[in-house]
């Protein structure tokens, strides 16, 4: 059992965010960990930036991953996982994980500011990071389902197989299981698998 294991999920409310960290919260509790999570639920449901902690390990005492101290970000939007850049560091070996799908905010539409390139982004999270995965999640999925909707276990299929992850296989599935809804299921299973097979 590792001592801890702590998770940054971002982006924008609506994209799943929530519940990627409620399967991970859940797959680590049913693997043995303490687990301990932090929601944003307002924000989401405004569709603004929505940063979840999800720190699981032999004991945790707080949910709030400090800066610095993540091991794990993953976004599921580029500026928004750029926001996120300072709970990374090279001392923790940072990984960063994110969809490359750009979501223009109104910030940044209003005041005609300039959308930064993924190479940009990459760049800026360079400091704070060991290894950055960039990877087009939301034309993948979209491509195989007509919807983007699953990206955000499509990532956590690619953290899994990816070994970013200290949460077996099995138990992600136990927790998507609990999560989602069952109708729901088998299509986001195949998703997880589609994000396995990815080369990241």
């Amino acid at each position: 059992m590792i001592k801890e294991f702590n998770i940054v999920i971002t982006g924008i409310g609506g994209q799943g965010i929530l519940t990627l960290s409620k399967i991970i919260a859940e797959a680590a509790f049913l693997q043995g960990y303490d687990v301990k999570t932090s929601e944003l639920h307002g924000l989401a449901q405004r569709g603004g930036t929505i940063p979840c902690h999800v720190r699981f390990g032999k004991k945790i005492f707080s949910p709030i991953v400090r800066e610095g101290e993540a091991n794990l970000i993953i976004g599921l939007e580029p500026l928004e996982t750029l926001r996120a850049c300072y709970y990374g560091s090279k001392e923790n070996k940072t990984v960063f994980l994110f969809d490359t799908e750009k979501i223009v905010p109104i910030s940044v539409s209003i005041l005609k500011e300039k959308y930064p390139s993924i190479e940009e982004i990459k760049n800026l999270l360079k400091p704070f990071a060991h290894q950055i995965i960039d990877v087009n999640a939301s034309e993948i999925v979209k491509r195989e389902t007509g919807t983007t909707l699953g990206k955000n276990v499509f990532l956590l299929g690619c953290a899994s197989c990816a070994n970013l992850i200290p949460i077996e296989r099995k138990f992600l599935f136990e927790g998507m299981k609990k999560i989602i809804k069952e109708k729901y299921f088998e299509m986001n299973k195949k998703i997880f698998d589609l994000g396995c097979r990815t080369k990241i």
